[in-house]
């Protein structure tokens, strides 16, 4: 019970302050709005539906305003045609001053820029993700996904049993085995361990949307315990031992090594938060990609029809005693598959751009309007409010896999009140702080989707309609409030000798 009264004296501290300290709004700022609650501010009633609440403010304060949440006075623009202003005014507004701020707070590493070229020396590496790099990380992603679904795939009823789980606890085991072992390498344990880390990692990411509003982490006993263990999984001793790390996490490690003052422990943090960082949101991304496509038969045939096609796999059903390859460029030819995709993440995605203000200014977001910003101001975009926005995507609510294409190429003109949007769909951030493994997490889903449509027979099972989490509102892919069922098995499975 102590961590109660600990909690109790930090929010009562924090009530003092807030109320002593206050924000007021001065002239030529945007409407600001504390709400009734000194500190907390909107902040339940964002945690609860981040969209209704951003929508019920916009409505009535317009497409800029001030509110307050947890502490933190946040400027959200609401309007996707102001997006570009923000996006490109790096300046004076910065994304890396939060990232310093929240990621140590979540990870437990010290910032980057502490360091004197860490900071740069790191965001290059992430070319070893994308680019000319990306087939040979790809050929060892499908290589370690085919192992993986075998795997799984295997019945104790015999070869071509229906199994029953729930999908998204399957997408989790399968893109968090094949996601660590494509990027760290092969790790010397059992299944066992394989799964208490799995178990871990779930523990501790149902805490993160607490590390992220600033919760600190001794008030979180059980999470900072998980979390110590996590990051001692990647101690540089152990990771040593490892077969076949990716180019990525090589060269990673080699620059972490340059810094003589960083600790093994602090080491390993930088390798845990890289690992958050490529399951975090393609867990549930794979979970509402699947269970979409899952729930339009048009969808699904389509899209199996298109990867035989493009693979000449019209008349043959493949066992997972043989393997496929998959390139690059047949990836790119899945254009149905990839509408599916973008249409799966469009529903699902409530991502929140963030950038802080380094100086006073005035932010200039059309011809017409601008706000001053104080220095320290974070400014937000909630792309979900324009995936949402019926005047851009008529009929928002619906899952419609060809929404993203025209003429069976890929539709790339959005509009709204007549003009067109430079940016219509936002799930990987945007401009400095868009996700630098995104193609990578993109080449993943698809080839999940590839082996599962090729490899196996699988369905949903009857449930209720899905709701997404809102609690997690502003960190990504939303997952679902609860599991829903499906059944699936082999085709053509073959055991091994």
């Amino acid at each position: 019970m102590d961590w109660i009264a600990a909690v109790l004296v930090f929010v009562s501290l924090l009530l003092f302050l807030s109320a002593a300290l206050g924000r007021r709004r001065r002239e030529g700022e945007p409407p600001l709005i504390k709400g009734y609650l000194p500190f907390l501010g909107h902040a339940f009633e964002f945690g609860q539906d981040a969209l209704k609440l951003l929508t019920k403010l916009q409505n009535k304060h317009g497409d800029v305003f001030t509110v307050l949440l947890a502490g933190k006075y946040i400027t959200f623009v609401m309007d996707p045609h102001m997006y570009p202003a923000v996006v490109k005014h790096g300046r004076q507004l910065d994304f890396h001053e939060f990232s310093d701020q929240m990621a140590p707070a979540s990870f437990g590493y010290p910032p980057m820029r502490k360091f004197s070229g860490m900071g740069e020396q790191v965001q290059r590496s992430f070319r070893l993700l994308h680019g000319d790099h990306l087939p040979a990380l790809s050929k060892t992603m499908l290589r370690n996904l085919l192992q993986v679904m075998k795997h799984h795939f295997r019945s104790d009823q015999g070869p071509g049993a229906w199994q029953e789980s729930g999908l998204y606890e399957f997408c989790h085991r399968i893109m968090f085995e094949v996601s660590l072992v494509t990027i760290y390498g092969h790790q010397i344990d059992t299944r066992e361990d394989l799964e208490q880390l799995r178990d871990k990692f779930e523990k501790f990411d149902s805490m993160f949307p607490l590390l992220v509003a600033r919760v600190p982490i001794w008030l979180l006993r059980k999470t900072q315990t998980v979390r110590k263990e996590l990051i001692k999984h990647f101690h540089p001793q152990r990771m040593a031992k490892w077969e076949n790390p990716s180019e990525f996490i090589k060269h990673r490690s080699e620059i972490l090594h340059q810094y003589n003052t960083l600790g093994d422990l602090e080491h390993a943090a930088y390798h845990f938060a890289v690992l958050w960082a490529s399951v975090g949101n393609t867990i549930p991304a794979a979970f509402w990609v699947v269970y979409y496509l899952l729930s339009s038969p048009e969808a699904l045939s389509t899209v199996r029809s298109e990867i035989k096609a493009v693979l000449g796999l019209e008349d043959k059903q493949l066992s997972f005693s043989e393997d496929f390859t998959l390139t690059h460029e047949q990836l790119e030819k899945l254009t149905y598959m990839e509408s599916a995709l973008n249409e799966s993440l469009r529903l699902s995605t409530a991502s929140m751009n963030i950038r802080v203000a380094l100086e006073d200014f005035s932010l200039r977001l059309d011809a017409k309007k601008s706000f001053n910003m104080r220095k320290g101001d974070t400014i937000a975009l909630y792309p979900q409010s324009m995936h949402m926005d019926p005047d851009i995507y008529p009929e928002p609510e619906v899952y419609k896999f060809d929404r993203f294409l025209e003429d069976g190429k890929p539709r790339m003109e959005f509009l709204k009140n007549n003009k067109r949007l430079h940016y219509y769909l936002m799930p990987f951030g945007s401009g400095s702080s868009m996700c630098p493994g995104r193609f990578f997490a993109l080449a993943e889903l698809k080839q999940l989707l590839c082996v599962l449509l090729l490899y196996s027979e699988i369905e949903l099972l009857p449930h209720a309609p899905l709701k997404l989490d809102m609690s997690r509102s502003g960190l990504g892919i939303l997952p679902p409030t609860k599991d829903v069922q499906m059944r699936f098995r082999a085709c053509n499975f073959e055991p091994e000798e």
